[in-house]
């Protein structure tokens, strides 16, 4: 008669938790920041190859300009520091650091949708490309870092 040990099927989520644990804040918020603006990216190139026209204006702009391939995962680095920023300063000084943070940056996040949807000169299929940007981003970036968060040690 063999003996086998049981499996843990929570294995491989117990184990990056663990890891993300033990990782500074800042860390964690780099290394998450990179998953989001690959995952980002990833989902700008299949709208493209669905031929969504790349190309939205801001304020003030008479026509729109092309977003070039890298510029999600790069709009996505640029506006994470101010994420990672946050997260930092609510583990050293926040009671609820996680709690803080998700709310914090989910009203972020739908505020940001705002920027899109009033896109001049930009074709409605592209807004909702840039809108469901800012929740892909925000759906691999805030839960990694909650979850950080929410080990407590700083």
């Amino acid at each position: 008669m063999s003996v086998t040990t049981p499996q843990t099927p929570h294995a491989p989520t117990e184990s990056r938790s663990a890891f993300l644990a033990t990782r500074p804040v800042w860390l964690v918020g780099v290394l998450a920041t990179l998953a989001g603006a690959v995952v980002t990216e990833a989902f700008a190139l299949v709208a493209r190859a669905a031929g969504v026209p790349m190309e939205a204006a801001g304020p003030g702009a008479t026509e729109a300009a092309r977003l070039p391939v890298g510029g999600f995962f790069g709009a996505v680095m640029i506006w994470s520091v101010a994420g990672i920023v946050l997260a930092v300063a609510l583990a050293r000084w926040a009671e609820k650091p996680a709690r803080t943070f998700t709310v914090t940056t989910v009203a972020l996040t739908a505020l940001s949708l705002a920027g899109p949807a009033v896109a001049p000169h930009t074709a409605t299929s592209t807004q909702i490309v840039l809108a469901v940007s800012h929740v892909v981003a925000a759906a691999v970036i805030v839960p990694l870092l909650a979850r950080r968060l929410a080990h407590g040690q700083r």
